[in-house]
C-alpha cells in the first residue's frame, strides 16, 4: 500500500520524504505530518496579509460583482474541489470566467479539434479557451479571478505562496513529488507564477512545487509574493 492509495493513516514513503520544510532520512514517515510547511509562523503571516488585502481590495471584488452579474447570467463564484495539505480536498474559490454550461462546450471542442485535445491533455489547460467569457478574459490576463483565493486563505485550505491547486487525479502527475505536494498548502502565487504560469510544461510546474517545499523559507515566501506583483500587471504567461 502507498500514499496514493491511502490518503490518511500510517503510509510508507521511500522518496523525496520531505515534511513541513525540512528534509527527512528515508523510510517510514506518518502520513499526514503534524504541521504543513512553515508551521504555525507561516500561518499567522497567511491569516493577516488575507485579511488585509480583502479589506484593501474590497472595493474592486464588488465591482467584479456586479460587471459578472450584469455581462453574463450564471453564479458570481465558481468552486472546484482542489486536494491541499495531507490529502485533505477543498473548494478552491475564483470569480466565474466561463460560460455555465462549459463542460459541454469542452467536451464538444476536444472531441471536434485533435490540436486542443492534445493541448488540454498536455498540459490540462487551453491557450484559446472557447469556454471563457469576454470579461472573464480580462479577469485572467490580470489574475483577478483568483482572489476570492484570499477567502480560502483565511479558513486555512490555502496559502498566499505555495504550490498550485490541483484535483487529486492530478497527483499521479507528480510521481515520487507527491508527497512534497501533499506537504504544503497550495498557494494563490508560487514559484510557477513567477517563472512563466501557464507557459511552463506540467513537468517544470512539477519541478517549480517540488523545489519550492525542499527550498521553504519564510523570505523566500516574501520575495515571491514581491515578484508576483509585477508578473501579474505584466500579463505574462496569463490565459
Amino acid at each position: 500500500m502507498t500514499m496514493m492509495d491511502t490518503p490518511r493513516g500510517e503510509i510508507e514513503v521511500r522518496q523525496h520524504a520531505v515534511i513541513a520544510g525540512l528534509e527527512k532520512p528515508s523510510g517510514a514517515i506518518t502520513w499526514p505530518p503534524a504541521f504543513a510547511v512553515g508551521g504555525v509562523a507561516k500561518r499567522c503571516l497567511d491569516f493577516s496579509m488575507a485579511l488585509f488585502a480583502l479589506l484593501v481590495l474590497s472595493p474592486l471584488l464588488l465591482f467584479v460583482i456586479l460587471a459578472i452579474k450584469l455581462t453574463s447570467p450564471g453564479p458570481v463564484f465558481f468552486g472546484h474541489e482542489r486536494v491541499g495539505f495531507g490529502r485533505n480536498t477543498f473548494k478552491c474559490w475564483k470569480f466565474r470566467t466561463m460560460c455555465v454550461d462549459a463542460d459541454r462546450v469542452l467536451s464538444e471542442c476536444l472531441a471536434s479539434n485533435p490540436e486542443l485535445r492534445a493541448e488540454w491533455d498536455a498540459t490540462q489547460k487551453l491557450k484559446d479557451d472557447p469556454r471563457v467569457t469576454r470579461l472573464g478574459r480580462v479577469l485572467r490576463e490580470y489574475s483577478v479571478d483568483e482572489l476570492p483565493q484570499l477567502f480560502n486563505v483565511l479558513l486555512g485550505d490555502m496559502s498566499f505562496v505555495g504550490p498550485r491547486p490541483v484535483v487529486d487525479a492530478e497527483l499521479v502527475r507528480f510521481g515520487d513529488s507527491a508527497p512534497l505536494y501533499l506537504s504544503a498548502r497550495p498557494g494563490i502565487t508560487g514559484l510557477w507564477q513567477i517563472s512563466g504560469r501557464s507557459d511552463t510544461s506540467y513537468s517544470e510546474r512539477v519541478q517549480l512545487d517540488a523545489q519550492y517545499v525542499t527550498r521553504w523559507s519564510l523570505w523566500q515566501d516574501v520575495m515571491i509574493v514581491l515578484k508576483t506583483v509585477p508578473v501579474v500587471l505584466g500579463a505574462r504567461g496569463s490565459y
